[in-house]
């Protein structure tokens, strides 16, 4: 149970972290461009939408026997965790672009200034930055949901992800600056890794088997699914250099 509750709370964590660094870019830029009034009030906004969210689904949740939650979620899982991992290893092999916040902060400071003359110049930040949190919310609250939800943890899950969010607004809004020195690939890349571990173990319980040592099958599935992900990883990287040799 202990391994559970750990893998649980970091995968919430780290998950949480990456997408609440990307909401804040945007946010932070509406904040050093327009001010931060209209910055609090699209981000409150979010926030109420995604507390409504959580109030209205979550109970629902418990009506539904938990065998075909943790196979639906399991399948989720594995789906979402697949494409964090395709994502992270692309991007570390140079064949589409690494995420950049500094570029990001930029273009949206840029989109921002361009609307300066409009009448709704706060209006449109303001939901520049309402559409920033609810779309990286959403997916905090299904990896909390996700991770949580099938072993009674939502609570451990969803400390993981405040504390993230404390975390990532505590350094951002210190440094007034996008949180650009993150290694988010690295942490797309475990994070994809440890959902798609959740969602083999999910799946497996929803149909049934038992695995091996209960909770800690999920570290050795971890594990394979690591050395499999570092094995092509290795692979890409070789095709890379051989095409541009040749």
């Amino acid at each position: 149970m202990t391994a559970t509750v750990f893998s649980t709370v970091t995968a919430a964590f780290l998950a949480s972290f990456v997408e609440v660094v990307e909401a804040f870019t945007i946010v932070l830029a509406v904040g050093l461009t327009r001010g931060w009034r209209p910055a609090f009030i699209g981000t409150g906004l979010a926030l109420l939408v995604l507390i409504a969210l959580v109030l209205v689904f979550g109970p629902l949740l418990a009506l539904i026997p938990i065998a075909y939650v943790q196979f639906v979620v399991g399948v989720l899982l594995i789906l979402f965790g697949m494409r964090w991992l395709r994502k992270a290893i692309l991007r570390s092999t140079g064949v589409i672009a690494l995420h950049d916040e500094e570029k990001a902060f930029a273009a949206e400071t840029a989109a921002l200034a361009q609307q300066a003359s409009d009448r709704r110049a706060n209006y449109l930040a303001g939901l520049a930055a309402f559409k920033a949190v609810l779309l990286e919310g959403i997916e905090v609250i299904f990896i909390v949901i996700a991770v949580g939800t099938t072993r009674g943890l939502t609570l451990y899950a969803g400390l993981g992800a405040l504390a993230a969010v404390v975390v990532v607004m505590a350094i951002g809004l210190a440094l007034h600056k996008p949180l650009s020195q993150v290694p988010e690939n690295t942490l797309k890349f475990v994070v994809g890794l440890m959902l798609t571990s959740f969602g083999v173990f999910w799946t497996g319980e929803g149909l049934g088997a038992e695995w091996p040592g209960a909770d800690l099958a999920l570290l050795a599935i971890f594990a394979v699914f690591a050395i499999a992900s570092w094995v092509i990883l290795q692979a890409a990287h070789q095709t890379r250099a051989k095409g541009a040799v040749q």
